[in-house]
């Protein structure tokens, strides 16, 4: 046996070991679509949230219902929006690898994902209708971090940085409350773009 047919056998092995380890089909442009929707998502609420106010004084929110529930509509449309592109690239990635979509390694992802997206759903909510509006923003950029982190086991290693970026980001957002919104836009819009560019880049798709 030659060395390049070690080595070519060597490189087999470590992307079978992968494969049944990991769940590798993320696609980049799933994430530059997500970033897309959610810088258009932070206009709107930036819109809904500040339009009638003194610009000047953009820091003191005041919100009615009706501006909580068009919030609320903002949020879920987005995140539908982001599934749906997420779950078509993702499923278009998976047959160029010859993975399932959803297979035990993708359950495992999900599984570890939803945990804190969940846990942080909740508490985002209460903290809204109990009015501390301003946590909201950066507390979703600190738990989507942690899940992403808490996910990054079962699939590409770079989720993981991604995820701690998030959790910093969302961390300087629960200091700088005035400044949530804008943050929120650079985590999940600007990050997400940045992150898809690089993996397309990396991975090829």
């Amino acid at each position: 046996m030659t060395k390049e047919k070690y080595l070519e056998d060597l490189k087999d092995i470590k992307s079978i070991m992968e494969r049944s380890s990991r769940f590798i089909s993320l696609s980049g442009l799933s994430g530059v679509i997500a970033g897309i929707v959610a810088l258009a998502a932070a206009y709107l609420a930036y819109q809904t949230v500040y339009a009638r106010q003194d610009y000047l004084n953009y820091r003191t929110a005041i919100m009615d219902q009706d501006a909580i529930i068009t919030l609320l509509g903002i949020a879920i449309s987005s995140l539908l929006l982001s599934l749906g592109a997420g779950i078509f690239f993702t499923r278009r990635q998976a047959r160029r690898h010859d993975q399932k979509l959803w297979d035990a390694q993708a359950r495992r992802l999900v599984f570890n994902l939803a945990i804190p997206l969940m846990a942080g759903g909740i508490l985002c909510l209460i903290l809204l209708f109990k009015g501390f509006i301003g946590l909201v923003a950066p507390l979703t950029l600190v738990f989507y971090g942690l899940a992403l982190i808490n996910a990054s086991k079962y699939t590409l290693s770079e989720i993981r940085s991604l995820g701690i970026c998030e959790v910093i980001i969302g961390l300087i957002g629960c200091q700088f409350i005035g400044f949530g919104l804008i943050l929120w836009a650079i985590g999940f819009g600007v990050l997400h773009i940045i992150y898809g560019i690089a993996m397309y880049i990396k991975h090829g798709a």
